[in-house]
């Protein structure tokens, strides 16, 4: 009974100390961010890197949910014949929840592993220890231009998943269901708010960005200088991203749209 009592204040204390590290190393990169932007082109390219590993994917993903989601409702709507609601129920369906969600959990199997595994390549590699040695901040050089690019880009993966998956559901009304184009679009335009929706749904993602992007730069400056300790931390970027951005959702979505 004492060794499991002393084993589990170990356990405790250890992840404490972890959840202690974690946020000041985030505090140092987000302390660090601003001087990034002193230096426009590697952030671009950083944006460039990150966001071109996800696009293809976050694309794809948009039409067909779209698609999916607009011959799921219309069924549904036309027995209430209510049919003339399907642009306004799915855009704000991509807009608020599914758009900012999907680019981001996506982003993080995609990039985030991918960003995740390359600092603790470097990290395995011994090149961050180099750069301490010749008095070369890594969380500056390294760290802080991908999470500033990883933040701005996941915005803009959510923009190209909204833009495709509002196309592909007018693809199913209008050309397989025969909708007027007029009434897709005219009940889209008078329901959807640019505020309440549109922006809303861009803060979510600026959000998930932040999160999932410390979360994959932290694992992989943290990570071990072996392959399994890589490997652990890209795995670790992938569960702790999605269960971070689903519990962003809940409280954004709580705090946001309670009063609409």
């Amino acid at each position: 009974m004492l060794a499991e009592q002393t084993h589990l204040r170990r356990r405790v204390r250890t992840s404490l100390a972890g959840f202690g590290a974690a946020g000041l190393f985030s505090l140092r990169v987000m302390a660090l961010s601003p001087r990034v932007l002193i230096r426009p082109r590697l952030v671009i390219e950083q944006v460039y890197s990150l966001g071109s590993r996800s696009a293809t994917l976050v694309g794809f993903a948009g039409l067909f949910v779209g698609l999916v989601l607009a011959l799921q409702l219309y069924g549904v709507l036309g027995r209430f014949g209510a049919t003339s609601s399907l642009g306004p129920v799915v855009s704000v369906a991509v807009l608020r929840e599914l758009g900012p969600v999907i680019a981001a959990l996506l982003y993080a199997g995609r990039a985030g592993t991918a960003l995740a595994s390359e600092i603790g390549l470097m990290r395995t590699t011994e090149q961050l220890s180099a750069m301490e040695m010749m008095a070369i901040d890594p969380v500056n050089r390294v760290v802080a231009p991908r999470f500033v690019g990883g933040v701005i880009a996941v915005p803009v993966l959510t923009l190209i998943f909204d833009f495709l998956a509002i196309l592909g559901a007018w693809a199913v009304a209008v050309k397989m269901m025969g909708m007027d184009a007029g009434v897709f679009w005219g009940q889209m335009h008078t329901t959807v708010s640019f505020r309440d929706d549109f922006i809303n749904g861009i803060i979510k993602s600026a959000v998930f960005g932040l999160a999932v992007n410390l979360i994959a730069v932290y694992e992989g400056f943290t990570s071990l200088s072996t392959a399994d300790g890589v490997a652990r931390a890209t795995t670790r970027t992938v569960v702790i991203s999605s269960l971070a951005v689903l519990i962003f959702d809940f409280m954004l979505t709580a705090f946001m749209f309670r009063g609409i």
